[in-house]
């Protein structure tokens, strides 16, 4: 493994759902002491258990970071509610705000700036706030609107007091996120950016995420990814992406780059892929 591949695993993170608790503490052996593990906010999971969830990763000796998504708040007291939970769990330093799936708000909350501009978060205890990041785009808002908000975002933080980073949808493609990377910088967004990495999963379901959330197509991903349309019972990780992410990265007009991974439900899998990643060198 390169000296710069080895960098980039240095200090990922991780993703995991209120429900994975389990998982998690199976798996705790092969995550290092200290490691982030993002807590995502799913439809059909309520506060206490992502509170709980959040708790139990910081118990575990991991940095809990919770997410919140705005556009499923119902109201201005419901983010008030999960802040002090959170709070009280010992867990609201660092959080991801993101929209969220709804297209339409169930609250006062219509994306992530609205909450991060409602002033709630320093009063939490938060230091740190994670927005989204779009390599290859969001397939419902065009390109300059997700610019603007980004750097609204980084605005709105910097007035606050709050450390801010980037972490970007997951993506199969390293050149694509190696020029975002770059844009993001000659904007003037000097934010550390967390690069979304698809944890190994069966071929089937990968390729069913992307297409979920429009990440680019299947054949490019195939041909990018070096995976085989012809064979989607296979499992796939993502050793080919990281050492060609880790080949394009230039300190000088990339700045601080780490790597996120996402598990697509498969939490322990993940944590023993990169444990043996490592090992490989």
């Amino acid at each position: 493994m390169s000296t710069t591949t080895a960098a980039l695993l240095e200090d990922c993170s991780l993703e995991m759902t209120g429900k994975d608790v389990a998982e998690l503490r199976a798996a705790r052996a092969v995550v290092p002491a200290g490691t982030r593990v993002n807590v995502t906010y799913l439809a059909g999971e309520d506060l206490a258990l992502r509170v709980a969830a959040a708790g139990a990763v910081r118990e575990m000796g991991f940095r809990p970071v919770p997410h919140v998504s705005a556009r499923r708040l119902g109201s201005r007291a419901a983010l008030e509610e999960f802040l002090g939970a959170l709070q009280a769990a010992g867990a609201s330093e660092e959080l991801v705000v993101v929209g969220g799936d709804p297209t339409a708000a169930q609250g006062p909350f219509e994306d992530a700036l609205a909450v991060i501009e409602s002033g709630l978060l320093p009063r939490a205890g938060v230091r740190r706030v994670v927005v989204s990041g779009y390599p290859e785009g969001h397939p419902g808002i065009a390109d300059p609107v997700l610019w603007q908000a980004l750097e609204r975002k980084r605005s709105a933080l910097a007035g606050q007091g709050l450390e801010g980073a980037v972490i970007t949808q997951f993506g199969f493609d390293a050149d694509a996120v190696l020029a975002y990377v770059a844009a993001v910088r000659a904007r003037g967004i000097d934010l550390p950016v967390r690069v979304g990495v698809p944890g190994p999963a069966g071929v089937r379901r990968l390729l069913t995420y992307a297409g979920r959330f429009g990440v680019g197509t299947s054949a490019g991903i195939a041909r990018k990814y070096g995976l085989s349309l012809t064979g989607l019972l296979g499992t796939a990780g993502p050793d080919r992406f990281l050492r060609a992410l880790a080949a394009g990265l230039d300190p000088a007009r990339h700045g601080a780059v780490g790597v996120h991974f996402y598990t697509f439900g498969g939490l322990g899998a993940t944590a023993a892929w990169i444990r043996e990643f490592r090992a490989a060198g």
